[in-house]
């Protein structure tokens, strides 16, 4: 724990301006963004008396070990700066929400020839139109299905798309009307992009101009005597309108609004927003929160608009953003909204009518929300803070291991070795700090074995002391680095969450009392003394530590035993990845890929030219000078890498023991191999 007085500013230092402050820990790691209207008078609140902060705050100051600070022109500014820092440091005291589920959103892909409508989760896309979310997939479908009457818009995936080209005969919905059947000429790709217009047209709420014009048509068919066609037209009209009756009218005149309620407690707060477009709700989403930082209402709200709208633009922004509290610079957060859509936008609490009603919905949602999640999660907090304790008991270490790394080797038969580093913390994979080794037989600059056979024991040895050599570089901020160590490169001093910079409480190591010993050599010859380490053995879950000749047997039941199996088996997958990956590699790699200069381009031209390696190895310089692209000394290069290489042995057809001639391009000179990975 840091003295906030040790980094605290000198009087006079701070300018009195609009601006944004990073709080740094001892690792220069960004722990905490703000802003505020005025640089010096916020950051004295930080450096008051501890004892008077709210306890987050006060952890955060303790825990920061500098400040810095940046100075912008308007609040709107210090607003944009602030919301591109907390996205690029993901700071661990910044409020971040998280969707509680990932909804779904009704998406046209306007990016594509022929658009197309479908369901889509994740990040948005550019050139794609987006309605929703909506709470579930059906629901998008069965509006979707009802609108495919009236506007029959492509919905297949590109390959059912192809096929039915290629064929020459549309899908079952362009034989039922339901799909304008651009595959085959139907429609041309104008018609079929008018059509996807008008779909996100109506979707959008433009419904009412659309409904009458249709209405219009179907009287001129009537009175032109052209029934079949004023049918039709009156079907899809009562098509549309039970479409529209699925999303019923919240708010009169077609209002565009998006409503934002909050409920919170002590310690976690749940936002709820409904989408009203054209007076109707089009979507819901929600959010879920832990309160990291001493923060009301209001910057809650406040959180939540940069979060919702911070990647949007143009009409994704309404008109109108109704919340329960105004943030404290609203003026400014209004003007932000404004620039990103590109008009005004009010930023307003509602006091009276429908949209005070809907917001009472909106909030009960929230309620709802926010206790449904305390719910899920009591159980599995409850859990992962017993078998925390329970290995913090069985380890005889000083408190719970909140981060715990686990080591694993893998291989085929010696070859292709290579470790993986998985990473929990507070019981939960951190699949962003996963790490992953070749083994090369060194520790630094000293070569200590060949690198090739199998030795899990010394390849142990060399993964951690490789991991936590990095981890000391990082802590002593040299900047000195060999780039032949490791595939990580240099420190950087950014603030941003760097490779190997945390050490964790609790190393595991997938083996027995051999690779536990290896890895605590391994830590011992670093001078890092505070790390624990343990091992896991797979055949009978027992757990290794340094030194002893008995292992620690935890009940089968255990909390604390399911943890660490769960981290092993995690880290051997992780491991077991990687090794195939490197194998299917070198499996499809041949005697041309060890050809300084040659590129994929004109290896394929060779193999091509001569028909097989075994052909071309065969061939003069002079005949590999005749390929397109291929000069004197690049043919010399490949006669002399074909002349070291030892041919594969024959191919041999196991149902009738002939022996095959590799005329076989693909083969390019690969062998299969055989083995269990481990």
């Amino acid at each position: 724990m840091a003295d906030p007085s040790s980094y605290r500013p000198q009087p006079g230092q701070v300018p009195d301006s609009p601006g944004v402050y990073r709080f740094r820990d001892e690792h220069r790691r960004v722990i905490y963004v703000g802003k505020a209207k005025s640089l010096r008078q916020r950051l004295a609140n930080y450096f008051q008396d501890v004892a008077g902060l709210h306890p987050r705050t006060a952890t955060m100051v303790t825990t920061a070990a500098s400040v810095e600070w940046t100075v912008v022109s308007t609040e709107v500014e210090a607003l944009q700066l602030e919301y591109s820092w907390i996205k690029e440091y993901d700071p661990r005291f910044n409020v971040k929400y998280r969707d509680d589920k990932s909804y779904p959103s009704l998406a046209v892909t306007l990016n594509e020839e022929y658009p197309r409508v479908q369901v889509m989760r994740g990040p948005k896309k550019k050139g794609v139109r987006y309605f929703g979310p909506y709470a579930h997939a059906w629901a998008i479908r069965e509006t979707v299905d009802l609108m495919l009457r009236v506007f029959p818009v492509r919905t297949c995936s590109a390959g059912v798309f192809k096929r039915s080209a290629q064929i020459g005969r549309p899908c079952l919905l362009g034989y039922i009307g339901k799909c304008s059947a651009p595959c085959v000429g139907r429609v041309t790709p104008e018609e079929h992009r008018e059509l996807a217009e008008d779909f996100c047209d109506f979707m959008a709420g433009r419904t009412g101009a659309y409904l009458s014009r249709l209405e219009k048509e179907m009287q001129i068919a009537a009175e032109d005597m052209e029934y079949e066609k004023a049918a039709r037209l009156r079907d899809d009209i009562g098509a549309l309108r039970r479409a529209m009756e699925k999303n019923a009218v919240v708010l009169a005149d077609a209002t565009d609004a998006d409503l934002i309620a909050v409920a919170e407690d002590e310690l976690e707060a749940a936002v709820q927003i409904f989408h009203v477009r054209g007076g109707r709700v089009r979507g819901q989403r929600g959010w879920v929160t832990d309160k990291v930082e001493a923060v009301d209402t209001a910057g809650l709200v406040e959180h939540a608009l940069q979060q919702l709208y911070g990647e949007e633009q143009g009409e994704a922004v309404p008109k109108e953003v109704l919340v329960p509290a105004l943030p404290e610079d609203a003026p400014a957060l209004a003007q932000w909204l404004a620039a990103r859509r590109g008009s005004q936008v009010s930023l307003r609490i509602p006091q009276r009518g429908d949209k005070k009603a809907l917001m009472e919905t909106v909030h009960r949602n929230a309620q709802q929300s926010l206790a449904l999640h305390k719910t899920r999660r009591a159980g599995d907090l409850t859990t992962r803070s017993r078998a925390l304790e329970e290995i913090a008991e069985a380890l005889e270490l000083d408190g719970a291991p909140l981060r715990i790394e686990c080591f694993d080797i893998s291989h085929l038969q010696g070859d292709d070795v290579v470790a993986s580093m998985v990473v929990f913390e507070d019981g939960l994979a951190r699949k962003s700090e996963y790490r992953r080794f070749q083994i090369k037989g060194r520790v630094g600059d000293t070569q200590v074995w060949h690198g090739e056979g199998q030795d899990d024991v010394r390849s142990m040895h060399e993964v951690v002391s490789r991991r936590f050599r990095r981890y000391l570089l990082e802590k002593s901020k040299t900047g000195e680095w060999d780039p032949q160590d490791g595939e990580d490169g240099p420190p950087e001093d950014d603030g941003k969450p760097k490779r190997f910079a945390y050490p964790p409480q609790l190393v595991v190591v997938d083996g027995g009392r051999p690779q536990v010993a290896a890895a605590r050599r391994a830590l011992d010859e670093l001078g890092i003394d505070d790390v624990a380490v343990c091992g896991l053995a797979k055949r009978l879950e027992e757990v290794w530590l340094p030194g002893e000749d008995d292992p620690v047997v935890l009940p089968r039941t255990s909390e604390g035993l399911y943890l660490l199996q769960r981290v092993r088996d995690e880290a051997h997958r992780f491991a077991i990845q990687y090794q195939r990956s490197k194998r299917g590699k070198r499996l499809k790699s041949g005697p041309l890929d060890e050809v300084p200069g040659l590129g994929e381009s004109r290896k394929q031209a060779l193999v091509k030219h001569f028909g097989s390696v075994k052909k071309l190895r065969q061939a003069t310089i002079d005949q590999i000078c005749e390929v397109p692209g291929i000069g004197r000394k690049t043919a010399e290069t490949v006669a002399a890498a074909l002349a070291g290489a030892v041919p594969a042995g024959p191919a041999v057809n196991t149902a009738t023991g002939e022996i095959i001639e590799d005329e076989n391009p693909a083969s390019a000179g690969a062998s299969s191999e055989r083995g269990t990975e481990q």
